[in-house]
This record gives C-alpha cells, sequence and structure tokens, in this order.
C-alpha cells in the first residue's frame, strides 16, 4: 500500500517542489504565466475532457452533488470552528470551502486513477468554480455582479464542452488533437506554479494558517465520507470524491481576499501553509481508500 501511495502523490509533489526551487532561486513573476494558464491551458484541458468523448451525465451527476455538498457541507462545519476561535468567518471559510481542484486537483486524480476519471475530475473543478465566483463574488463583494461568471474561460469551456457531447456532433480529430497538444501543457504548468507561489508563505499568520490547514481536509472527508455512505455511491466514486474532500485550499481564494481586503495575509496564511500539509492529508485519504 504505501508503495502505491508514493507512486501517486511522487510526480505530483515532485513536480510542486522544482517549482519551489526554482522560484526560491529565480524569483519569477508567475501573473502572465498563471493568466495564460487559466484563460488558454486549463479551458483547453476542460473543453478537450467534455467534447472529445461521450459524457453521460448520469455517470457523473452524482460526483456533480457530491462536490456541490462537500463545499456547502464545509462551510457549514467551518462557521462555528471560526466563530468559537474568534476568526472572522469571511476570512477562515472561503479557504475551507473552496478546495484546490485545479492546480492539484485535476493532476492528482489523473495520476491516482487514470484518464477514465478525466470527466469526473473537470465536473469537480467546475462546479468548485462556479460556486467559488458565485459565493465569493455575492459574499465578499457585495456590489459585484454574477453575471460576469459567463465570461470566465473555464466556465465558457465547460459549458461548451457539455453541449458538443450532449450534441453527439463529431469534432474534426485533428482539430481535438490540436485542443488536446494545448490542453497537456496545464496540468504540470499549474503544479509548478503552486510550487514557486509556496515561497511567498507569511508565516506571521500561522496560528490561524495551521487551523484552516488542519480544518480544510478533515472537514472535507467527513463530509465526503458520509455522503458516499448516505447514498450507497460506487468505490470509485467514492475514491473520488474523498480525494477532492482532502484537498487544500485553493490559491483563487488569497486573490478574492485581496481583491475585497478580507484580510489577505490571514487567507495567505491558510493557504500556502494548506498546501504545503496536503502530502499528509492526500495520503491519509488515499491510505483509506487504499486499506
Amino acid at each position: 500500500m504505501l508503495v502505491q501511495i508514493v507512486s501517486i502523490v511522487f510526480p505530483v509533489f515532485t513536480v510542486i517542489a522544482i517549482g519551489y526551487l526554482y522560484g526560491r532561486k529565480h524569483r519569477p513573476d508567475m501573473i502572465a504565466t498563471n493568466q495564460v494558464n487559466m484563460g488558454i491551458f486549463v479551458p483547453a484541458l476542460i473543453f478537450s475532457a467534455l467534447a472529445g468523448k461521450s459524457v453521460d451525465l448520469a455517470e457523473v451527476q452524482m460526483i456533480a452533488l457530491g462536490g456541490l455538498v462537500i463545499v456547502l457541507g464545509s462551510g457549514l462545519l467551518g462557521w462555528p470552528i471560526a466563530r468559537w476561535l474568534g476568526y472572522a468567518p469571511k476570512t477562515l471559510l472561503p479557504p475551507m470551502m473552496f478546495k484546490n481542484a485545479g492546480n492539484m486537483g485535476l493532476p492528482l486524480l489523473l495520476f491516482a486513477f487514470g484518464e477514465q476519471v478525466l470527466p469526473a475530475a473537470v465536473v469537480l473543478f467546475l462546479v468548485e468554480n462556479i460556486l467559488h465566483f458565485a459565493i465569493a463574488t455575492w459574499w465578499l463583494g457585495h456590489n459585484a455582479k454574477l453575471w460576469r461568471l459567463l465570461r470566465e474561460p473555464v466556465i465558457v469551456a465547460g459549458i461548451a464542452g457539455v453541449l458538443v457531447s450532449l450534441s453527439d456532433v463529431a469534432l474534426w480529430p485533428p482539430f481535438l488533437s490540436a485542443i488536446k497538444i494545448i490542453a497537456d501543457v496545464s496540468t504540470g504548468l499549474m503544479l509548478f506554479s503552486l510550487g514557486v507561489r509556496l515561497n511567498t508563505a507569511p508565516f506571521a499568520e500561522w496560528r490561524i494558517g495551521t487551523v484552516g490547514a488542519v480544518a480544510t481536509p478533515l472537514t472535507g472527508m467527513l463530509i465526503a465520507y458520509l455522503f458516499c455512505l448516505a447514498f450507497g455511491l460506487s468505490a470509485r466514486e467514492t475514491d473520488i470524491l474523498l480525494i477532492f474532500g482532502a484537498l487544500p485550499p485553493a490559491v483563487l481564494n488569497f486573490m478574492f481576499a485581496e481583491r475585497y481586503a478580507q484580510e489577505p495575509e490571514k487567507v495567505a496564511s491558510i493557504v500556502i501553509l494548506g498546501n504545503l500539509v496536503a502530502l499528509v492529508s492526500i495520503s491519509l485519504a488515499l491510505a483509506l481508500r487504499l486499506a
């Protein structure tokens, strides 16, 4: 079992480590790179995963519902934790709710279970992103307009991919091959970028960072387990949702906190420390499923 866990997490965290070491020495500005990745490469991955094959929505509907329950349920469990410890719910709850389904989730699920789970992984990524943009925009930015969701490339790519899949339209294979070449850039670049960002860890706020880093995977895995148990999900569906529940906070949480001046230093600490301890939480989730 240990060999299996190492073989799954080693590629993911090796790329993150390379990004960290490169960033420590060269301090690259990744803003433009991340913009291209989220604007071109990741949407291409989403579109190719959904449009390149006929996706049976019935097969992924429970995965989508599970992702919804994990995100919202983490917020419900996090509320009393924030109140008890005296932290602002708007600071602690978003990182607990919105997970790193892109930088870490997509590559990890692909390494763990293979290409066959890509549609489910993409659906989770879309569910998490739609909820993140909608809830964070409404909660943190009171006057923000939710219709701007439709301008996000990842959302547009998801909608287009689903429509193509449902229409049974056969896209020109060379076109799909071109999209896949672009899409293949995304996963490694997401992990590398995450590693570079780890160099900016603000350890002055380590207390709330530690709380968020520990509470995020624990609440997520608890809700995922209870959901799968309640609905009698298959072993593979349980695998996917438990890994999703164990994921650390998304880097996007910091960007929203910074945009709306919601204690960005504390949110950054939660995000960075959460991703640093992800090796433990993800290994735990894998151990529970492989045992």
